[in-house]
């Protein structure tokens, strides 16, 4: 074992082939690896950060399940309200991978301003609402707090007050119609004290978020009425699994879907991104392995007088295949090894200074993503490995082919 490792040293030493025939294939097979694992480590970098941002923006305004009453039918509107002092909360939240519940109740209304008017969907939080799903769009202001008297605090996206040219501080009138078209619609005064930005315009241009309880007080609804609630869960993977054991939680007169069901089309669409990745490291293996191939059978016949010295002395051809076998992990793993530090300084240099930017009407988002864990590039360096010493072992078997008495004669 250790003549092995010493051989397959020297024929990858500066000594042993810095001059050589094959000094120009290995470089381009090192060169290939290291490329492939970047444009796989982009790939699926990129992929996956864009798949978590759409869906993180998407629940940041729904939750991961929604329910609400049967006779609603998924409206954004909430029509008929549904009693929240019930054992919904204590029996959702034992339910496994259920992480959050909140009430929420939404309302069709317009702003109107000296010059414009805009219609909004006001959506009604409480004081159990988690902030945190929301505030990481934050751009102006502060969050509004609801956790004491009913107040007229709301948060509005910058698309919104652009258009309406409004900022934070800004008192707005906001006009609700009543059932009855001949009435005068209900008038609210409320103060703008943050503005967001998720970059999906389906959101910013609609939603303009307030207190519950002015919901409650205009649609007249009791103090233990709601509209919905919104259920998060803990393993987005999981979310199928969890929002039917909700669904066959909820009593008869409610509903529930989650936002897979609900935004099904763009869901569809983040799922292509995992077909481009999957071609995208099919075709940098086979790139890799085939140039690593061409270098392995490179080193190969420029060593035929060695293989030939040493099977007259008795070495066997799993051995000699050995000594090419560790060559050319060696020449794969310098090629990992670039690659590496070229990826992880891209990928960085993206999460941190958002050089590539993208459209938002588009992808949902300003700048283009960056997931970055490490366990996924272990792995991916792993796989890369084994997989192309796997595409080596057969070209190897070309030592078994070479005679000791030919390769000697010959030399």
């Amino acid at each position: 074992m250790n003549y092995e490792f010493f051989l397959a040293r020297q024929i990858i030493s500066g000594k042993a082939h810095k001059s050589s025939v094959s000094a120009p294939i290995i470089k381009i097979a090192i060169v290939a690896i290291a490329i492939g694992l970047v444009m796989m480590m982009i790939a699926i970098s990129s992929s996956v950060g864009l798949k978590r941002e759409i869906r993180d923006k998407i629940s940041a305004f729904n939750g991961h399940i929604f329910i609400t009453a049967y006779d609603d039918n998924n409206s954004q509107v909430s029509v008929n309200p549904i009693n929240a002092e019930q054992d919904l909360y204590t029996d959702i939240n034992e339910i496994k991978g259920v992480s959050h519940i909140q009430a929420v109740g939404n309302k069709a209304g317009i702003i109107k301003t000296e010059n414009t008017f805009e219609g909004i969907i006001y959506k009604g939080v409480g004081k159990h609402y988690n902030w945190s799903t929301l505030e990481k769009y934050l751009i102006a202001g502060r969050l509004p707090y609801y956790k004491g008297n009913t107040n007229g605090e709301v948060l509005m996206s910058s698309y919104m007050a652009n258009r309406l040219l409004l900022g934070v501080g800004d008192r707005v009138s906001v006009f609700f119609p009543k059932n009855n078209p001949k009435q005068l619609p209900n008038e609210l005064k409320m103060t703008i004290v943050g503005l967001f930005d998720s970059g999906f315009k389906e959101f910013d241009e609609n939603f303009l978020i307030g207190d519950l309880r002015q919901v409650k007080r205009i649609n007249k609804w009791k103090s233990n009425q709601v509209g919905g609630f919104e259920v998060f869960v803990s393993d987005f993977d999981k979310i199928g699994e969890v929002g039917n054991a909700v669904y066959q939680g909820l009593p008869p007169l409610l509903n529930s879907f989650t936002i897979k069901e609900q935004y099904e089309a763009i869901f569809e669409w983040i799922k292509l991104f995992d077909i481009n990745v999957i071609i995208i490291i099919t075709i940098m293996i086979l790139v890799g392995g085939i140039n690593m191939i061409t270098a392995l059978l490179a080193l190969i016949l420029e060593r035929t007088q060695m293989i030939g010295t040493l099977k007259s002395m008795g070495a066997n051809n799993t051995s000699i295949r050995k000594i090419f076998l560790y060559s050319a992990a060696y020449l794969i793993l310098l090629g990992l090894f670039w690659g590496n530090i070229i990826g992880i300084g891209l990928l960085l240099t993206q999460k941190y200074l958002g050089i590539i930017t993208l459209d938002p009407s588009t992808y949902y988002v300003s700048e283009a993503p960056v997931y970055l864990s490490a366990g996924y590039v272990v792995l991916l360096n792993i796989g890369i490995l084994l997989l192309c010493l796997l595409m080596l072992l057969i070209p190897s078997f070309i030592v078994t082919k070479i005679s000791p008495a030919r390769a000697i004669r010959f030399a």
